[in-house]
């Protein structure tokens, strides 16, 4: 059975996650203080006992959600479970930079350090209610993006396709105006629904260019080696290896629309048939069953699924 390890994006965050993993395992116990240090705070505090809204936070949901997926993948790898049981390893958005991490690309200091970076420059990018994003439901990706191209042309401003995250939701942002009226055309054609999202900013369009050039150059500081097993792009829905094309990605990303259903697509096309999700909650899990119906996921975030993960492939090496 050929596998991926896929990696939560931001909105998977709550209070708690994580904890269990860091009181079982000294190895991901170690993750989090890696990156309180490396952040100069507790972030571990803020995660295990802190407020939602104060996690919720785009540059504290950021690493939280990273120390989070890196603590399961070392809580694996002490259960005997490396990187290597991966083809493939992929993330959503902000879980990009947990698949290098998790694949040796990325140090753990420089994932958080990074990330925080991301969550703050993407939060001031724009200011907050010039921008928004919204979830249409029940159209295809063609559909949803005909319309953020017809709202962006009736209203002179920014609209676009930001994630494709399965073949029945897509995540449009920018404007607030445009994406208010991109809603309406979306009901029009018969979307199951489509609703204003509670964020912070419009992520993954042309509004977060000054947010990617903060990244352009905060990247430039950071050493990225080879991902131990290959890391499917977000803004291309295929392999990619090489470090300096890892850079650029990273930076495209921050405009880019993330191509989870591409991607995962593509993966199965590869030939894997489970998906291993690393971290915090389930949302990917349901968004790759209804991209590829045949398709097995396993949740890995707590002790309990770390350990069934582990007993599920000693099964299946002796079958």
């Amino acid at each position: 059975m050929t596998r991926a390890f896929v990696f939560p994006g931001q909105g998977a965050q709550t209070i708690g996650m994580g904890k269990a993993l860091a009181e079982a395992y000294p190895a991901a116990k170690a993750v989090f203080d890696e990156v309180d240090e490396a952040l100069g705070e507790s972030l571990s505090g803020l995660i295990w006992d802190g407020e939602q809204d104060d996690l919720t936070l785009t540059q504290n949901a950021q690493p939280a959600l990273m120390a989070t997926s890196l603590a399961a993948m070392r809580a694996l790898e002490a259960e005997g479970v490396g990187i290597q049981a991966a083809a493939y390893v992929a993330g959503h958005s902000l879980g990009e930079y947990s698949a290098l991490a998790a694949a040796g690309a990325l140090s753990i200091a420089d994932a958080a350090r990074l990330l925080r970076t991301r969550g703050l420059a993407m939060q001031q990018a724009v200011p907050v209610g010039i921008g928004a994003m919204a979830a249409l439901l029940g159209l295809d990706f063609a559909t949803a993006d005909k319309i953020a191209r017809q709202a962006a042309k009736d209203t002179q401003q920014v609209c676009q396709a930001a994630n494709d995250n399965d073949p029945a939701q897509v995540v449009i942002s920018g404007h607030a105006d445009a994406i208010k009226h991109a809603v309406e055309l979306a009901r029009e054609a018969g979307a199951k629904r489509a609703v204003m999202l509670p964020v912070s900013a419009p992520f993954h369009c042309a509004l977060m260019e000054p947010a990617a050039a903060v990244m352009a150059e905060a990247l430039e500081k950071v050493d990225i080696k080879e991902p131990a097993v290959p890391l499917v792009a977000n803004v291309l829905a295929h392999d990619v290896s090489q470090p300096s094309t890892v850079r650029s990605l990273l930076v495209d990303q921050v405009t880019g629309s993330v191509r989870w259903r591409e991607s995962v697509a593509w993966m199965a096309g590869k030939g894997v048939t489970e998906f291993w999700e690393i971290g915090a909650g389930k949302a990917l899990s349901g968004m790759i069953r209804r991209i590829d119906k045949t398709a097995t996921t396993r949740a890995v975030g707590t002790p309990d699924e770390v350990k069934a993960a582990v007993e599920s492939l000693a099964a299946s090496a002796d079958n």
